[in-house]
């Protein structure tokens, strides 16, 4: 069985540890935190109602979850140690220096770092090797992107069974060729909230304007094509040198401020917190959590319908969990959670999904008696 330390049971290092258990890993954490376990219990609750409802064949049996005393107690025996801690260097080096003095010298140590370069990271290390950004985005336990960045200095097995690693659980580990100040996608998070705040303190628009302008527009775009391919779209059967020819241009002009920020007054971060109760203060953190899961999962089941962008990474990874029913006297040919799109108004699974289910069931059954895709390619009746 494989392990993996959690150094750090917050918000980020919760979802970490729930992706990795609900995958089949054992999970040691440490977190001084002393309502640390409650926290995570509250995650793991949530990860528990989303993670198998992108599947369609049963994730594997649960690991086993310990909380630890110490560093030394959840590093010792792990394959792969995650540190979550927060985003101050002096706290990070401590922290690491801490978890090298006790981990195995073949440990993978990721952290979860959102600007820091791993260069920065191994300052006061002996083994340098080990350590790298695994930066992953919350939540951790649906969305796969997980930016992976190596230092010069990064060992290239690490590396390579980091990767790996991480495809197993399902997740998409994207290499960064090169290490920079806050990675790729917190870029580009940046500069958009960079004009957000612009935007309100302006006038322009409020909190919930701003989200709606994105959740209704580009925001559904980018979800399954990216930046690039939907302009390569835009710029129609000419493709992206047109795009480019027609609205380059107007990078040039001063639409944006992303080379300026506005400073964050009391007035204006009183103003944004404002905006922002009005806009969804009626529901608990909890409940917004719960919304956040159930959207992802439907929208992410149907890029699997289609077998693109994240949907092609979740079929991939289900492929890999599917097994052939064992021919057993009570044969069990179909082992899964009813995801939320299959169920009504009630909560409960829409009738009209149990001929799905009966299909499922038969399809199970064929590949049990040797029927599988390769049988039935050969044209065999």
């Amino acid at each position: 069985m494989k392990t993996i330390a959690i150094i750090g049971g917050g918000v980020i290092g919760g979802g970490w540890l729930a992706r990795f258990l609900l995958n089949g890993w054992d999970v040691n954490v440490y977190d001084p935190d002393p309502e640390a376990q409650r926290k995570i219990d509250a995650v793991l609750v949530n990860a528990r109602h989303a993670l198998p409802m992108l599947y369609d064949v049963a994730l594997p049996d649960e690991g086993t979850l310990t909380f630890c005393d110490t560093v030394q107690e959840a590093v010792a025996t792990a394959d792969w140690i995650q540190e979550s801690v927060p985003e101050r260097l002096d706290i990070k080096h401590r922290v690491l220096v801490d978890i090298q003095q006790h981990c195995r010298r073949d440990a993978i140590i990721g952290s979860s770092t959102s600007g820091f370069k791993p260069s920065e990271l191994q300052e006061k290390s002996d083994h340098p090797e080990q350590i790298m950004v695994t930066h992953p985005f919350n939540p951790v336990y649906l969305l796969p992107l997980i930016e992976v960045v190596p230092s010069p200095k990064t060992g290239i097995d690490h590396l390579d069974r980091a990767k790996s690693i991480l495809s197993s659980v399902g997740l998409y580990p994207l290499h960064v060729r090169k290490e920079i100040d806050a990675h790729i996608a917190d870029r580009f998070l940046e500069a958009v909230w960079r004009e957000g705040l612009w935007l309100i303190k302006d006038g322009i628009a409020t909190t919930e304007e701003i989200d709606n302008a994105i959740r209704y527009g580009f925001g559904l775009r980018w979800a399954q094509m990216g930046l690039f391919e939907t302009y390569r779209i835009a710029g129609g059967e000419a493709g992206m040198a047109h795009f480019i020819a027609q609205f380059g241009p107007c990078l040039e002009w001063p639409w944006t401020k992303l080379m300026d920020v506005p400073e964050l007054t009391d007035e204006l971060v009183k103003q944004i917190a404002d905006q922002s109760d009005a806009q969804s203060g009626h529901k608990s953190i909890r409940e917004l959590e719960r919304l956040r899961d159930n959207n992802l999962i439907a929208m992410m089941r149907a890029l699997k319908q289609q077998g693109s962008a994240a949907g092609a990474l979740i079929n991939a990874h289900e492929a890999e969990m599917k097994s052939v029913p064992s021919k057993d006297k009570h044969m069990k040919t179909i082992d899964r959670i009813v995801p939320v799109d299959w169920t009504d108004y009630n909560g409960h699974m829409n009738e009209s999904r149990y001929g799905q289910v009966f299909s499922d069931a038969a399809d199970a059954f064929m590949l049990a008696i040797g029927a599988d895709a390769g049988y039935i390619a050969s044209g065999k009746r």
